[in-house]
């Protein structure tokens, strides 16, 4: 499959929920649509946190139609590192009927470039413990585990 990433738009926020609601990501429990236009709303204020979507790119050179995936890209500003930005890649997601057929690939791709044309000097993800098949999949692509990462629920 082919696909084409883009920036999201607040007329991709059903499509987007749609794939957060598969039972590999939040298993249903999503948003209603009014909260996500809310959310969506507050993106603004973060210059550099955007939501991509990508989009099956149909045989014959159609436009490209249906949501097929989805990735948030945070690049932060930092003092440390001699001012040197970092990126984080959250809420990876591909519709389930899409899995494995290059559609995580060109987004994680989409990502590196895009960190890469910010200046980032790294670009990092966290994924589940259970999620081995993900963790083959990112590895795969060149990312290596490094160190741990904590969480505290509040």
């Amino acid at each position: 499959m082919t696909a084409q990433i883009r920036p999201a738009c607040r007329a991709d926020l059903p499509a987007v929920l749609r794939l957060y609601a598969q039972p590999s990501m939040d298993n249903g429990a999503v948003l209603s649509l009014q909260d996500a236009e809310q959310v969506w709303s507050q993106f603004s204020h973060y210059p550099s946190y955007r939501l991509f979507v990508a989009c099956e790119t149909p045989q014959g050179g159609a436009e490209p139609s249906e949501v097929v995936g989805t990735y948030a890209l945070l690049v932060m500003h930092n003092l440390a590192h001699q001012g040197t930005p970092s990126a984080i890649v959250e809420d990876v997601v591909v519709d389930e009927a899409c899995q494995s057929q290059g559609v995580g690939r060109a987004m994680m791709a989409h990502a590196m470039a895009e960190a890469r044309a910010a200046g980032c000097y790294k670009l990092v993800l966290s994924s589940n413990q259970k999620r081995e098949r993900a963790h083959a999949f990112y590895e795969s692509l060149g990312f290596q585990r490094h160190g741990f990462s904590f969480r505290i629920e509040i």
